[in-house]
């Protein structure tokens, strides 16, 4: 197991969704069993052998300045999505890392699982999504999204809008491992990004414009210009707090030993 990687958490968002809990601190410190989000990654990446932390705040980033955690801005949080707030760490890609969304909670065992996996960009899938959604939504189809694994193991679809079951072999978490080979195609592509946004082209010919653009954006464009991302699986393990009903199913996931 790699021991050696960086665990850098996207936090920056205002989580309107989970509002009033989000008046007066960021998402990733809305309590979960009695903890902040934020805790739980921490405990959990320092039981996988992982100190080298980063936490990417903006909404109310003084609120994350008490924890022993690297802390670094995105100053434009308000008007930028996921993608812009990533590379606000750029500099600290070098040698790998694993890119995690402030929203979601996991167990030790699926983070140890994907520190072990080697391929240049893994891509943490869940197989068992659909008894979680159907939890979490009486439509499930309604909020998921498309993911879709060739014969060699690697996404050739992801993020889209799916209209069938079949559409959705796994579901993308928010947990990514990018190691040194993996940052160099990830630096790659954003330069080709940038370039793009430059001239006032959205990226990948898609609907959104570099600072509205999505993670999951991003890996379909990597798959389109024939980066092999690798579908890591995972057969639960873990609960993403999106919103006040997606809380509340947490804290009866927790009782239940979905985290253990």
């Amino acid at each position: 197991m790699d021991e050696g990687m960086r665990l850098i958490v996207l936090a920056a968002g205002q989580g309107t969704r989970l509002r009033p809990l989000t008046d007066d601190r960021p998402k990733c410190l809305v309590e979960l069993g009695g903890r902040p989000l934020l805790e739980w990654q921490i405990a959990t990446a320092r039981e996988a052998g992982i100190d080298d932390i980063v936490v990417i705040g903006g909404y109310k980033i003084d609120h994350l300045k008490k924890y022993d955690v690297k802390i670094i801005e995105n100053p434009k949080f308000a008007t930028t999505n996921m993608v812009r707030t990533l590379f606000c760490a750029q500099n600290l890609f070098e040698g790998g890392f694993i890119m995690s969304y402030g929203d979601i909670v996991y167990s030790p065992a699926v983070l140890k699982h994907v520190l072990a996996d080697e391929h240049a960009i893994a891509v943490t899938v869940d197989k068992q999504w659909r008894s979680y959604w159907e939890r979490r939504l009486e439509d499930p189809l309604s909020d998921a999204e498309t993911l879709k694994i060739d014969v060699q193991g690697n996404l050739f679809e992801v993020g889209q809008k799916p209209q069938s079951y079949a559409d959705v072999q796994a579901q993308y978490i928010g947990l990514v491992a990018f190691r040194e080979a993996g940052v160099k195609q990830l630096n790659a592509t954003y330069a080709n990004v940038l370039a793009e946004d430059a001239v006032g082209k959205n990226p990948f010919g898609g609907k959104r414009n570099l600072d509205m653009l999505y993670m999951t954006d991003l890996l379909q464009g990597m798959i389109k210009n024939g980066v092999p991302l690798h579908a890591l699986p995972i057969d639960g393990g873990w609960v993403e707090v999106d919103s006040v009903s997606d809380l509340t199913l947490a804290e009866k996931l927790l009782t239940e030993g979905r985290l253990g």
